[in-house]
Parts: C-alpha cells; structure tokens; sequence
C-alpha cells in the first residue's frame, strides 16, 4: 500500500485582518467530517484564526471563546456542529478520546489546536495549517499541508 502524497502551499499573512480573512475563506468551504489541525507556539494566532472562522459560520454572532480551559466548545451552525478543541493542557491521547473529539472527527467541523497532543488519533484526511510569526509584528506565514484530495481545490482557491 503506498503512502499518500503530501501537498503544501505557503501563504505571507501581513496582519491580524488577513489572518482572519484566510480563515473566513477557508471556513466557507468547511463541511461535516472536515478537520482543520491548528499548530503554531504559544501567540501564533491559532486561537484568533479560529475565532474568524467560527464567526464567519455562526448563523447568529456570539462570542467565541478560547477553549483553553474547557478544552472543546461545541457551536451550532444550522446545517452542522462546530467543535473547536484546545488540547494544549492534556498529555495525551487517552485524555482526547474522553471529550468525544473522535466521534465528533466523523459527523461535525472540527478546528484542534494543539493537534500534537492526538497521537495516532489525529485523523486521516485532515488539513494542518501551522502559523508562524513574519518578519514584520504582526505577520504571520501560514503552512498548509494535506494528503487527502478533498483539500486540492478548498487550499488552491485561498488568498492571503
């Protein structure tokens, strides 16, 4: 059995608003079973890209809370669940598979920061996006990466 190929594209993000507008571009493409994997250190943007993308799918705005310390916030989109999971304080896979995100994999849109922390239970198929600060304060690069082809046409049709 071979390997899938992995693809990679690259984007220059020169602030906090492109950051967000990648992630509205990226959150209209998003369906049930999709996993975005979210990597980066600590004030990378993780957290205030998914921010832009759970607003920009929320039928009614609220406030989008970091799960730092509820580790998953599950929102209610109309048409699918969003679950946004902060796995930065468990130590393993043993902790993830107690909050359900792997059954959540399957049926819902699920954004996980701090995707190291799944192990052998990081999904196949997902797209990692890891943020890194520019040369610039406020910038960011953003790395994509996948092997599922699902991710060919959604990443291709991103702006930064």
């Amino acid at each position: 059995m071979s390997t899938p190929t992995s693809r990679h594209r690259s984007l220059a993000l020169a602030s906090p608003d492109a950051t967000a507008r990648l992630a509205r571009q990226l959150g209209a493409g998003l369906r049930p079973g999709d996993t975005v994997l979210l990597s980066g250190t600590l004030g990378a943007g993780k957290s205030h890209f998914a921010r832009a993308l759970i607003q920009s799918r929320l039928p009614v705005p609220e406030d989008v809370p970091s799960p730092t310390f509820t580790l998953v916030q599950v929102y209610d989109l109309g048409d699918a669940e969003l679950w946004h999971a902060d796995l930065y304080r468990l130590s393993g896979p043993d902790a993830v598979e107690e909050l359900g995100l792997t059954d959540a994999f399957a049926t819902a849109i699920c954004l996980v920061e701090w995707p190291d922390r799944l192990g052998e239970l990081t999904p196949e198929g997902a797209l990692s996006l890891t943020l890194d600060p520019g040369a610039e304060d406020d910038a960011r690069m953003a790395e994509l990466s996948w092997t599922a082809p699902r991710w060919d046409a959604a990443v291709a049709e991103l702006s930064a």
